[in-house]
């Protein structure tokens, strides 16, 4: 585990310019894990922390309000949204209020161990060029035989696809084998240059910030890749945890086992 004494050197220069954003959908026991961790550091900083609730209507947004040290917003159900949509519109919503030049955006499944990962990842943000965000494209650390692996047979079902396509047999059409995009489960922007062109999270039906990366990098802006060894040695991610959270998998699914065994190590 990286300790916090790397990156003390910035704290005190570079902690009260950055955000935080969570999005929350019934997700109690989560949330509550993900901001009892930020809770200290958090006030002690004084770094804005807003929460925004996507009409939970549980629970999840009762227990919220009761926190005196966030920022609160809450959504009113508009109509069916997809889950992408409305955690984006949800980061746009929050978006509008900070005033800071960075912020983080977090899942309520990622648990901050180390509060020097912040400070880890806006050190990232000097240089001669303007950097637009800093972030890692897995949501896992896999290790390295693992990660191979599923750049190889990921590499395989596209050329695959693409050579039945070719020959005129039905198939998918092929997604790209090279992860390329942030993952916005610890993503750090620069609120200062998204703001400065009129963009936002939500620009198209992907992922939120996808389509945002890729207009940046139009821009001639910097995205800078931290490696998920490094990343996660700070931290953890329940991939897809808010999902096993209000019952979206069956009961014996991977997922929710690795959600149960995750949720029983916080607890401690």
């Amino acid at each position: 585990m990286v300790t916090s004494v790397l990156y003390s050197g910035l704290i005190n220069r570079a902690m009260k310019n950055f955000s935080i954003i969570l999005v929350n959908y019934k997700s109690l026991e989560l949330t509550k894990a993900c901001l009892d961790l930020l809770r200290d550091g958090m006030r002690s900083w004084g770094v804005p922390v807003l929460v925004v609730d996507n009409y939970s209507a549980d629970a999840s947004i009762e227990y919220l309000r009761t926190l005196d040290w966030i920022t609160l917003i809450e959504r009113e159900k508009v109509g069916p949204e997809a889950g992408s949509v409305a955690h984006g519109r949800a980061l746009d919503l929050a978006l509008e209020q900070v005033k800071t030049d960075y912020v983080f955006l977090l899942h309520t499944d990622t648990f901050v161990y180390d509060l020097s990962v912040f400070d880890m990842m806006l050190s990232h943000c000097s240089g001669p060029r303007e950097v637009a965000a800093v972030g890692c494209v897995e949501q896992l650390n896999r290790g390295v035989g693992r990660s191979a692996w599923r750049l190889v047979s990921r590499c395989i079902k596209h050329y695959s696809r693409r050579i039945f396509q070719a020959l005129g047999i039905k198939a998918k059409a092929p997604k790209p084998f090279m992860e390329k995009h942030l993952k916005s489960f610890c993503a750090l922007w620069n609120v200062r240059l998204v703001k400065k062109h009129g963009l936002q999270f939500l620009m198209d039906d992907r992922n939120p910030g996808y389509a945002l990366q890729d207009k940046m990098v139009a821009l001639g802006y910097t995205i800078k890749f931290i490696s998920p060894r490094k990343l996660f040695g700070f931290l953890d991610h329940l991939q897809s945890g808010t999902v096993a959270a209000v019952g979206g998998y069956a009961g014996n699914h991977r997922r929710v086992k690795v959600y149960e065994q995750l949720m029983k190590g916080v607890a401690k």
